[in-house]
């Protein structure tokens, strides 16, 4: 069953648009991610224009992380002071990224660096969290169950910044500074890439800020919800990139899948769900790679007349 997308202008397969909105939404419960960095990347692989890809995708990512949010809330894993520094340093930083995302459009330059952002990141981040959570199962085995308790996260000089606020649902007391940056670079990252920022948030919130992984979870989708609804009001103000057909059928699949996710994210270990967002993030950073270095589809030269 095709249905035509105004923005994107083209047509697509009403099941699959659904199906992808699920699957993302099921990631958005399981792991506290948008899940925007696999949707775009998705959307793109389609045919979908990047621009309207970024625009869209980052609507969706409202919906989902709601759902996701509702259920983390009733569980008590969702740090509502956390959450609202991370809030204001994203509404401040997506509003950046929006007009950033409008500046480079003009240049035409946003399907590169779009591109570019993705394979950078997703590697970087992928990674890192893939190495961290192998050697920390390695370490859980060697110690077993009667072994040394080790500490949540370290303290470095991060952690003797000013301005501290004791945040009990964490069981932290660290510098306001430090969650309101990382709000801040998601933000931009959420217009630039359509991305919630999950995928970075998520690994901050656990090695810098030293957040118990349970709680990550949940207060992640709650400044996810925020941020890009800001940035989707913007994109499409500013920009005109956000497809509302689009965007309504990845919402209805999000929504029911976020529900699914959440309740699955239950049964796993913190170790075992950063391992499988690592491989994830890792497959997406490595298919968009091959994109970029490939020969294109359609050949073009220059001549001189």
């Amino acid at each position: 069953m095709q249905i035509y997308l105004p923005i994107a202008e083209m047509s697509v397969n009403v099941f699959l648009i659904l199906g992808m909105g699920g699957a993302i939404g099921f990631m958005s419960g399981l792991f506290g991610v948008g899940g925007g960095f696999l949707m775009t990347p998705l959307l793109i692989f389609i045919g979908i224009p990047p621009a309207v890809a970024v625009g869209t995708g980052a609507n969706q990512i409202v919906a989902s992380s709601v759902s996701g949010v509702m259920a983390h809330w009733r569980r008590g894993n969702v740090d509502l002071k956390m959450g609202l520094l991370l809030v204001v340093g994203g509404l401040v930083g997506s509003t950046l990224g929006v007009f950033l995302f409008r500046l480079l459009a003009g240049l035409g330059q946003i399907d590169l660096a779009i591109r570019l952002s993705y394979v950078i990141f997703l590697g970087i981040i992928g990674g890192l969290m893939l190495i961290e959570s192998v050697q920390r199962l390695r370490k859980d085995r060697k110690l077993g169950a009667g072994g040394a308790r080790r500490k949540l996260h370290q303290h470095t000089w991060i952690h003797g910044l000013p301005l501290k606020m004791r945040f009990r649902r964490s069981k932290l007391y660290i510098s306001a500074i430090l969650p309101f940056c990382i709000g801040l670079l998601v933000g931009i990252l959420t217009a630039i890439m359509g991305v919630g920022g999950g995928f970075v948030m998520v690994p901050a919130m656990i090695y810098l800020l030293g957040m118990p992984t349970s709680v990550v979870v949940g207060t992640s989708l709650f400044q996810i919800i925020f941020v890009t609804a800001n940035t989707t009001f913007l994109q499409a103000t500013v920009n005109q990139t956000v497809d509302v057909v689009l965007a309504l059928l990845l919402l209805i699949g999000g929504v029911v899948g976020a529900q699914f996710g959440a309740r699955a994210g239950m049964r796993l270990r913190g170790e075992q769900l950063r391992i499988l967002l690592a491989l994830i993030v890792l497959g997406v950073c490595i298919n968009l790679f091959f994109e970029l270095i490939l020969t294109p589809d359609d050949l073009f030269s220059l001549g001189m007349g």
